[in-house]
């Protein structure tokens, strides 16, 4: 068996795998999808509230019709165990979550707290290499009464740089997610953000409904264009924020919400987006899993074919 044969056959056996799986727990068995497809879905590691082991959480993936996972890193998980599992589903690992971007900002007062950050910014950079994903989720910095705005700015800059030629050596992009951190508030200042790196490595990872609080996603798509290399996907309702409070414009499903997903992909067909989209809503068991899937693949129904 030549290596092409090999590849292939090792593909359409975690295919089966994974319908055999979803007959078994009672799923609709999703169809083999070519490796041409336009969006291709991942979720959140996190979001999995079901199975025990990591290959028992990534049969129920697949079995929901994802096509990869992302994981966090720095993360309490081993990375051959995570390998077995992909091997096993044939499940892609898209990429990472810096999961200390919170607690340790690049534009933090402390020395230390910013070398710590890159410190793990490195580790993540390395885990995503490790695993064949391609990208590092960054939240860049974060602007509160004790981190002014211009030095967030230029802070986070000069330590993200530092982090730039590893990125390239290992051939990962460093991606900024748009969230609220009070920080890179407009579209034209976020394109500026992520050109003053100078760097092919670095990008964007594009939140549809975090923009939708203060914003719109399809004009920020439109300015981004190219700089947009992943997607996280969730809605947001203004009614809901008005009339019981902000968090709760979270509180509806993909698609029940004011992202206007018809706006949304022709925006995405003009900037000829093609790529991973990420769910990043509240999980749970195969059912809701598989629901999230559905809601994902109708959103974006409206996207032409691959270009």
């Amino acid at each position: 068996m030549n290596e092409i044969d090999r590849r292939q056959f090792i593909a359409t056996g975690a295919a089966l795998g994974a319908a055999g799986f979803a007959m078994a727990s009672g799923l609709p068995v999703p169809p083999m999808q070519p490796e041409s497809k336009r969006i291709r879905k991942s979720l959140k590691f996190g979001m999995i509230g079901a199975g025990e082991t990591m290959l028992e959480k990534f049969e129920i993936v697949k079995a929901c019709a994802f096509d990869g996972i992302e994981m966090d890193s720095p993360g309490r998980w081993d990375v051959d165990e995570v390998r077995d599992a992909m091997q096993a589903t044939g499940l892609i690992v898209p990429g990472v979550v810096l999961s200390t971007h919170w607690s340790k900002p690049f534009n933090h007062p402390d020395a230390q707290v910013r070398d710590d950050a890159k410190g793990a910014l490195e580790t993540a950079l390395r885990d995503c290499k490790s695993l064949g994903g391609s990208s590092v989720l960054v939240v860049p910095a974060v602007v509160n009464e004790s981190m002014p705005y211009e030095e967030a700015y230029e802070r986070s800059q000069n330590e993200i740089s530092q982090l730039v030629p590893l990125a390239k050596e290992l051939e990962i992009d460093i991606l900024f997610e748009n969230v609220w951190n009070n920080f890179l508030l407009s579209p034209i200042e976020a394109a500026r953000y992520v050109d003053e790196f100078q760097s092919a490595r670095v990008g964007w990872y594009f939140d549809i409904g975090n923009i939708v609080n203060y914003g719109y996603p399809d004009q920020w798509i439109d300015t981004l264009g190219e700089r947009i290399r992943k997607l996280d996907v969730k809605d947001f309702s203004r009614q809901k924020r008005n009339d019981e409070g902000l968090w709760k414009g979270f509180s509806v499903k993909i698609g029940g919400g004011d992202a206007q997903w018809d706006r949304v992909c022709k925006a995405l067909d003009r900037v000829g987006y093609t790529g991973w989209a990420s769910a990043e809503v509240g999980g749970g068991d195969a059912d809701r899993l598989a629901d999230i899937a559905n809601r994902m693949d109708r959103v974006f129904s409206a996207l032409n074919p691959r270009p």
